[in-house]
């Protein structure tokens, strides 16, 4: 079989497991644990990352896809310290999120693909960890695909095109998703090997099956984020969808983090949305899945079959 990077090292993709697709270990703010370590609790978040992993591995999970990039504050002595307290499979990532970067504002896409495709095939920040998948992000709140969005997601596509890892991105709002298409497929790209994610924040499923029709992966992926779209909609989306014999495009996850120092008071946060966390697939989405019609087979192919198709998709091109 083949295999694949993780924060472990090389994974046969058979071990792979049942997998969340678009998840976080840690989220934080580039340059602020650097000049005020006193905010950044990484022992607190190495715990929760210990407590949240566990919980996970006792529901059958075997790998999170972790979505953070370096501009998300990626931190690769964090990883190691989490990996060495938890049994699951982490996935790392390339890739650029949708804030600007003043940075690479004025470089070109091949400088941007350059440091992409280090990162997949020799390692992250000096580390031997490969990452194995790219994120890339398009929101309103960043203008959109604009010029410097488009910028990004052409680097992104051609670094996949160079090393044949899959893409997986970030929509604000979910037709974003569609112009992400446009992009990729002027770059050559396979799109059965891309994740257009976020999307499951519509309840449209005209709109979803239009991006799968076109071969691409949808990530129905913020389950628990309920005052985006309800509980009842993000479940009936995947019901409708199965029905009509998309299961074999559909992806699902949470956003989730065991870490966001984005939030002064995470507590406030889950206290308005309850439902967002790691467990809420396993604990409250399946079982509403299938007492809704969807059969068992239907559900291990989203978060099984998947997941390993997916990253089974392999080679440059």
């Amino acid at each position: 079989m083949p295999s694949i990077n993780t924060l472990r090292g090389e994974l046969d993709t058979s071990e792979l497991g049942r997998t969340l697709i678009h998840e976080h270990i840690g989220i934080r703010s580039p340059g602020i644990s650097e000049n005020w370590p006193e905010l950044w609790d990484e022992a607190g978040c190495v715990a929760s990352a210990e407590e949240k992993m566990a919980a996970l591995t006792q529901r059958g999970v075997g790998t999170v896809v972790d979505l953070s990039t370096a501009d998300l504050g990626r931190d690769m002595g964090f990883l190691q310290k989490v990996r060495d307290v938890t049994e699951i499979n982490v996935v790392l990532c390339t890739g650029i999120y949708w804030l600007r970067s003043m940075y690479w504002r004025g470089r070109p896409a091949e400088q941007l693909t350059r440091v992409f495709v280090q990162e997949i095939e020799e390692g992250i920040a000096g580390t031997p960890i490969k990452a194995n998948i790219i994120k890339l992000a398009s929101d309103e709140q960043g203008g959109g695909v604009d010029s410097y969005n488009e910028k990004c997601l052409r680097a992104g596509a051609r670094a996949h095109r160079a090393t044949g890892v899959p893409i997986a991105t970030h929509n604000g709002p979910p037709e974003l998703g569609a112009l992400q298409q446009d992009i990729f497929e002027d770059e050559g790209c396979d799109l059965s090997r891309i994740v257009i994610g976020h999307v499951g924040d519509t309840p449209d499923t005209d709109y979803l099956k239009s991006l799968m029709d076109r071969g691409s992966y949808v990530g129905l992926d913020r389950f628990g984020l309920d005052r985006i779209l309800s509980f009842d909609e993000r479940v009936n989306t995947v019901v409708k969808l199965a029905a009509e014999g998309y299961t074999e495009r559909m992806l699902l996850a949470h956003d989730a983090s065991c870490c966001l120092d984005w939030i002064p008071d995470i507590d406030e946060v889950r206290q308005a949305q309850p439902n967002w966390h790691f467990n809420h697939i396993s604990d409250d989405v399946i079982p509403a899945l299938i007492e809704r019609g969807v059969t068992q087979s239907q559900v291990d192919q989203m978060l099984v079959g998947n997941p390993r198709d997916l990253f089974e998709k392999q080679g440059a091109y």
